[in-house]
This record gives structure tokens, C-alpha cells and sequence, in this order.
């Protein structure tokens, strides 16, 4: 007969607990031992929260010690990039946006560990584009492999404030069905706002920040995608900047940013906005309405009910031909990075996470600003779809119930670069401050572009 190993008690526990039976504790084994995890903060109490039952139920059911540290989305960053320098890593890393700037890059140079085992365990479950961001090319293997285990995911709805949008005599139900004049509703409430005495609202909350980080390249993504340019990047990793159809989606959408800001419809600070000024400003009702990613908007005045309530939350309109939208599809996930002590016990967290049930348990206690890298999970959990609260609805609709595309870094690395360089705000602000025309604007970026993506040749053995 042969002996049990610690990893198969542990996967006996873990489909107990699958199956609701964690009531009994695990009895650890004499091999127990400990991981040390990076986890970014949350952004309300309750997400920490979540996290620490998470890993104490783990710990209880596999008698391991989970060493965490819970860090601001910032600091968090630098400290992941100095140990990924220094070779001085934890067991496991979670930045909440690993899969557009941490693993692409660390994935192509060889600094991670594979997680196939971890992740295709769960392939029939995975939202498919969460599966496809779960694998990253590797140059020096010459192939793509799973590198992120994803365990959450989130899109970018609107944020509206239900009584400005009345004040200024308009009704929500009126907005128009499609991109540019979805956003465009919105410019007459400001004037009309300001006549009453509100002299500081502004109509609309483009984040066409030089800053960033993630706030401005979303938002400029969701005008290149509503333009039809989604096709920038295959998903062998091959870009299309001469593609006409992306040409003109780019062009299209600095254009529009750009007079949006110069119009005066946009406050003037949102060149050097950071990923949290937009939700401050919305906040204290310096706009109308505001595209942001997950509903951490609304959570946020989760215990105010008058304002959690005034606040509409609305999924994307059609695209300006008036085919149906697509949202990109933020997956937080979690790597290991190479030099980790103690890989197993890592995979085994993350194992344990994943199943559906803690996993689920784990998001709502977070009030649901994640949503769930499981679609069957809206079907089966009211809480996403069903429970009475818009907010979470339309979110969970948006990324859950319709198609959703994968960031552009997950096709090809160099995009993560872009991303950092902040190529699309500061075209934006070429235009607005230094007089370029958008075509102006576009070429530049472009030529910037693939000076980057020139680093990034995908060839695969």
C-alpha cells in the first residue's frame, strides 16, 4: 500500500473542502512548512479581510504557515521590481495588475515559474479570456506556457451621478447608444449645472494622464476598441500598426480625448492624474460620470447608502458602428517567481483558493469589486447578477455575461512597456499642449511604438 504524501493529504482536504467540509481541522504533518506571499492591499477593509480568512482556512486545513504581507498597490510595485532585480524573491507575488506589467515581461525573460499544473486544473471553469491571459511567451524558451494563475478578474463600467445628471434637467435613460455619443449626453449637462451655481463640475472624467499608471492606457484601450482598433496586436504576438482600420481607431481616439480636454469638459488636472485622483474627484462630484475600472467607485461609499445609491453604474455602449462593444478583461492573478523557496507550498495556496467555492466566498466578502474568473459562478451565485444591487449587475454582466478581449501585454510584452512609457497620454498631450494635430500626435506614438516592440521579436520553436 503506498504511503501518503503531504501533497495527497492535502488535495484529500482540499476536495473536502470543495465539497463543504472544512468543519473538521486538518491535522498537520511534521513536514509543514511556510510560504512567504506578497499581496496587494485592498481597497476597502473588507478585501484584507477576505484575504486573511483565505489564508487562515488554508492553513488550518494544511497545517503550512502562510507569511504575508499586505502592501499598497505602489509600494508593492517597486518592492516586487527590487526583488525581481536582486533575485531576493518571495514564494508568491499578487499585484493586481501582474498580467499587464509584472508577468509579461518576466514571463518572456524566464523569471517565473510554470503553473500549468495549477491552472489547467481548472480550464473548463476559466472565463476563457482569463485562461488565455494565464499564458505568456517565454524567449528563452521560444514557446508560451502558464505563468499567472488568475483568481479574480474586472472590466471598466461607467460611473454616473444620478442626481446631477437630473439637476441638469436630462434623464439617463435618454443616453445615446453608442460610443462617442454616449460621451458626448453628457457635455450640455455641464453648463447647465454651472448656471445653478456648481462652477467647478465638469462633464466627464477622461483620464488622458501623462502619469498613470493603469487608469489612462485602460481608458484609451476602450476608445481604440470602440473605434474598431482592437486588432493593434494578434494574439501570435504580431503587431498591425500599418493596419489601416488601427491607424484611423487611433487616430480617431486622440482626437476625441484631446477636445474633450480642451473644450473644457474635463478637469484640467486629469493630465496628472494618478490611478486613484479620478475616483477622488468623482468622489466629491468634481464630474458628471467617469470610466473606471471595477466598482471600487462605488464600494468605496459602500456604508454611505445615500451616495452608494445615487451613483448609476452602466456597461459599455455599442461601438461607433454600432456593433456590439467589448471589454478588456483585467485578470489579477499571482505568479511564482524563480529563486522561490518553497514552490510548492505556494502552488498548494493557490490551489486551494481556487476552488470555486472559496474563491466565490473570498470576492463577495470583498463586496465584489473582483469578479469571479469562473463565469458559472454568476449562474449560480445570485449574489452577482441577482441580489438587487445595480452596481455589482452591471459590472458582472460586463465581464462576466458579455465577450470580453485580453489586455494587449498578454499578446506581446513590449505592450507592458508601452503601457509604462505612457505612449497614449502623452499624445493626448501633444495635442493639447503642444498643438500637434491628432494624425501628428499618432504618428509619433506609433514610431515609439515599434521602437519598443522591436525588442519583442516573437519567434516560436
Amino acid at each position: 500500500m503506498a504511503i501518503p504524501t503531504r501533497r495527497s493529504v492535502l488535495r484529500g482536504s482540499l476536495a473536502a473542502a470543495a465539497a463543504g467540509a472544512l468543519a473538521r481541522p486538518y491535522i498537520a504533518n511534521a513536514a509543514a512548512s511556510t510560504a512567504t506571499v506578497w499581496w496587494t492591499q485592498g481597497f476597502i477593509p473588507e478585501e484584507d479581510a477576505a484575504f486573511r480568512k483565505v489564508v487562515s482556512d488554508y492553513e488550518k486545513a494544511s497545517g503550512n504557515t502562510i507569511d504575508y504581507s499586505l502592501v499598497p498597490f505602489a509600494p508593492l510595485m517597486q518592492k516586487i521590481v527590487s526583488a525581481l532585480t536582486s533575485g531576493d524573491v518571495p514564494d508568491l507575488i499578487s499585484h493586481d495588475v501582474n498580467d499587464a506589467v509584472l508577468v509579461p515581461q518576466n514571463a518572456w525573460n524566464d523569471k517565473i515559474i510554470e503553473a500549468t499544473d495549477v491552472v489547467e486544473a481548472h480550464k473548463s471553469e476559466y472565463n476563457p479570456t482569463a485562461y488565455l491571459a494565464s499564458q505568456y511567451f517565454n524567449n528563452i524558451k521560444k514557446q508560451r506556457s502558464f505563468y499567472l494563475i488568475p483568481f479574480k478578474t474586472a472590466v471598466i463600467p461607467f460611473h454616473v451621478w444620478n442626481s446631477l445628471v437630473e439637476k441638469s434637467g436630462a434623464k439617463l435613460a435618454d443616453a445615446s447608444k453608442t460610443w462617442d455619443a454616449f460621451w458626448d449626453f453628457f457635455k450640455p449637462m455641464q453648463q447647465k449645472l454651472r448656471n445653478q451655481g456648481m462652477r467647478s463640475v465638469y462633464s466627464m472624467g477622461i483620464q488622458c494622464t501623462t502619469t498613470g499608471p493603469a487608469d489612462g492606457n485602460a481608458l484609451f484601450n476602450a476608445f481604440l476598441i470602440a473605434n474598431g482598433g482592437n486588432g493593434i496586436v494578434s494574439p501570435d504576438g504580431k503587431p498591425h500598426l500599418d493596419d489601416p482600420a488601427v491607424k484611423e481607431a487611433v487616430i480617431k481616439s486622440i482626437a476625441f480625448i484631446a477636445t474633450a480636454y480642451k473644450e473644457g469638459y474635463v478637469p484640467p488636472g486629469a493630465l496628472s492624474w494618478n490611478d486613484a485622483d479620478d475616483n477622488n474627484a468623482f468622489h466629491s462630484k468634481l464630474m458628471i460620470m467617469d470610466l473606471d475600472g471595477t466598482i471600487s467607485t462605488e464600494v468605496a461609499l459602500y456604508h454611505d447608502k445615500a451616495e452608494y445609491d445615487d451613483i448609476a453604474t452602466l456597461g459599455l455602449p455599442a461601438r461607433n458602428d454600432g456593433k456590439p462593444n467589448t471589454a478588456q478583461l483585467g485578470v489579477g492573478g499571482a505568479f511564482i517567481p524563480k529563486g522561490a523557496k518553497n514552490v510548492e507550498i505556494a502552488k498548494e495556496f493557490m490551489t486551494f483558493l481556487l476552488q470555486p467555492k472559496v474563491v466565490n466566498a473570498y470576492l463577495k466578502q470583498g463586496l465584489g469589486r473582483w469578479l469571479p474568473p469562473y463565469p458559472s459562478l454568476a449562474k449560480t451565485d445570485p449574489f452577482w447578477l441577482n441580489s438587487g444591487d445595480p452596481h455589482r449587475t452591471a459590472y458582472a454582466r460586463e465581464g462576466l455575461v458579455d465577450p470580453t478581449v485580453v489586455n494587449y501585454p498578454v499578446f506581446n510584452p513590449g505592450f507592458a512597456e508601452v503601457n509604462a512609457t505612457q505612449i497614449w497620454g502623452s499624445a493626448e498631450a501633444d495635442v493639447i499642449r503642444n498643438g500637434l494635430t491628432a494624425e501628428q500626435a499618432a504618428d509619433k506614438a506609433f514610431k515609439k511604438i515599434e521602437t519598443i516592440l522591436a525588442k519583442y521579436p516573437i519567434v516560436q520553436s
